[in-house]
C-alpha cells in the first residue's frame, strides 16, 4: 500500500513532502453542498484549486487519487444521480488522476447502485482498472457493494481496520467499512490480495466504544417502522446550486477534507 494524506490546498501538499511516501489523494464531491461543507468550496471550484497540486505533484512522480464523494449520496441534497459522480470522475482523470475512487460517503448504496455506476464510469471512458470504491456502512451493506464492484470487475476498496472512521458533517453516517470483510471475502471466492486477515481481527474489539459506537443495526433498524431515512437528512444552509462550471462561489480553503 501506498502512504496516503488528504490534502486540499497547497498548505497540506507541503506539508506531505517532508513526511515522506510518493502518493496524495484529492477529494471533491458529486455535488456542491457537500464539498462547501467538507473543505470550503463549491465542487466545481475545488478542482481548479486541484489543478495545479496535481500536475505539481505528476512532476515529481507522485501516484495521484481523485475521490468523488457522495457518489450515490448527498446529506445536504439527497440522492446524486451516477451521471453526476461520473461527470466529476471524468474531470478528475483529465487533471492527471491515476485512479478515481466513488465514494459512498453516508453509506446509502446497494449493489444495484455499485452495478450502475461501474457500467455509467466505464461506457464514459473511466479504465476498468483505474475504478476504485469507498463504502461506508451505515445500513450494512458495505460488504455486499464489496462484492458488486468485484463482480463488475472493479479491484480496488477502501477499508479501515476495526471500521474506524465515519464523518462528522453527515448525521447517520457510520464508521468506514472494517478491514476483515473485505479481506474475507475475495479469498474465500478465490481472489488473492496479498493481505492478511488475523492481525486485524483483534482490532475491532478496541476500537469499539471509542470510535465507532453505534453498529450499522442500531443506526438503521430493520423495523415495521419502514425503510431506512433518505439521504436528505440535514437541511443545507450553504447555496443550492447545481455543480456548473466556472464556480459561482468560492470559499476559503480549510484542511481536515474526508472522502
Amino acid at each position: 500500500g501506498r502512504p496516503r494524506s488528504l490534502s486540499p490546498d497547497r498548505a497540506g501538499l507541503a506539508r506531505r513532502r517532508p513526511a515522506g511516501g510518493d502518493a496524495m489523494p484529492w477529494s471533491t464531491a458529486a455535488t456542491d453542498a457537500f464539498p462547501e461543507h467538507n473543505i470550503g468550496v463549491t465542487g466545481a471550484a475545488s478542482l481548479e484549486v486541484f489543478a495545479p497540486l496535481l500536475a505539481e505533484a505528476g512532476a515529481e512522480g507522485w501516484w495521484r487519487r481523485g475521490y468523488v464523494s457522495t457518489a450515490f449520496g448527498c446529506p445536504y441534497t439527497g440522492r446524486v444521480d451516477p451521471e453526476r459522480a461520473v461527470w466529476v470522475g471524468l474531470r478528475l482523470l483529465e487533471l492527471g488522476v491515476d485512479e478515481v475512487c466513488f465514494g459512498d460517503t453516508i453509506g446509502v448504496g446497494v449493489p444495484a447502485g455499485v452495478d450502475e455506476l461501474t457500467a455509467r464510469a466505464i461506457e464514459a471512458g473511466i479504465p476498468l482498472e483505474r475504478i476504485a470504491f469507498h463504502f461506508h456502512d451505515t445500513r450494512g451493506t458495505a460488504l455486499a457493494n464489496v462484492a458488486a464492484g468485484l463482480r463488475a470487475g472493479v479491484r480496488t476498496f477502501d477499508a479501515s481496520t476495526g471500521g474506524t472512521g465515519g464523518f462528522p458533517y453527515a448525521p447517520r453516517a457510520a464508521c468506514h467499512l472494517g478491514a476483515a470483510g473485505p479481506l474475507y471475502l475475495p479469498r474465500a471466492e478465490g481472489w488473492g490480495h496479498g493481505g492478511d486477515p488475523p492481525p486485524l481481527l483483534p482490532a475491532p474489539p478496541f476500537f469499539a466504544g471509542v470510535v465507532c459506537p453505534a453498529p450499522p443495526a442500531e443506526v438503521c433498524p430493520d423495523s415495521a417502522a419502514g425503510p431506512c431515512p433518505p439521504p436528505t437528512i440535514r437541511a443545507a444552509p450553504c447555496s443550492a446550486t447545481p455543480f456548473t462550471w466556472p464556480p459561482t462561489r468560492s470559499f476559503p480553503m480549510r484542511s481536515g477534507a474526508r472522502p
